[in-house]
């Protein structure tokens, strides 16, 4: 049974969330930050350390 990539990191986010309690503005930072970085040329080094 394979999950799709976009629920399993729907879940874990909310799941995170929940139990962490982060305050909303860093949610919204990383969240930025994220989408910044995949957006930047640090994204060919960014996918080189993930894999």
């Amino acid at each position: 049974m394979g999950v799709p990539l976009w629920f399993a990191v729907l879940v874990v986010a909310v799941l995170g969330i929940q139990l962490a309690r982060p305050p909303w503005w860093l949610v919204g930072l990383l969240l930025l930050g994220g989408y910044l970085v995949a957006n930047s040329v640090l994204a060919p080094a960014v996918a080189t350390l993930l894999d």
